[in-house]
């Protein structure tokens, strides 16, 4: 299919326009510009008995609720963030890639062997890192 959708894309000189969104507003340089203790000791929480540790072991269940919570809100951060990272891949493959191929249509417009010769030869090498990457899975 990808074969055929380039081939007609270049013999009728098919043309891709950018407009996609720019996300550059980031600041190069240090992420995380604290520094982390060496090693990290959990405190003691044994309450007793009596109504004191009942109340303490409430209090302590709704500190470790709340620092759940914000884990699990950091993790669904984090998860956005590969889902941001794997669209931009997709967009690179997608349209980058196939720009570069149709900006060969100025030459193949109206001539079916180069068009065809063209979109074998983007097609064999898009495909053949993909098969690549499986086959080197699949060996290690």
């Amino acid at each position: 299919m990808l074969f055929l959708f380039m081939t007609y894309g270049l013999y009728r000189g098919v043309g891709l326009e950018d407009n996609f969104p720019k996300y550059q507003g980031y600041k190069k340089g240090d992420f995380f510009s604290y520094n982390t203790p060496g090693a990290f000791e959990t405190p003691d929480t044994e309450v007793g008995d009596g109504i004191a540790g009942i109340l303490l072991s409430i209090l302590l269940w709704v500190v470790m609720t709340i620092a759940l919570i914000l884990l699990i809100i950091l993790l669904e951060a984090l998860f956005w963030f590969s889902l941001f990272i794997i669209i931009m891949m997709l967009y690179w493959i997608f349209f980058r890639a196939l720009k570069l191929v149709f900006n060969k249509s100025e030459n193949t417009v109206g001539d079916i062997f180069s068009s065809i010769s063209y979109s074998l030869t983007y097609t064999a090498l898009y495909l053949g890192w993909i098969f690549g990457i499986v086959y080197l899975t699949e060996l290690f």
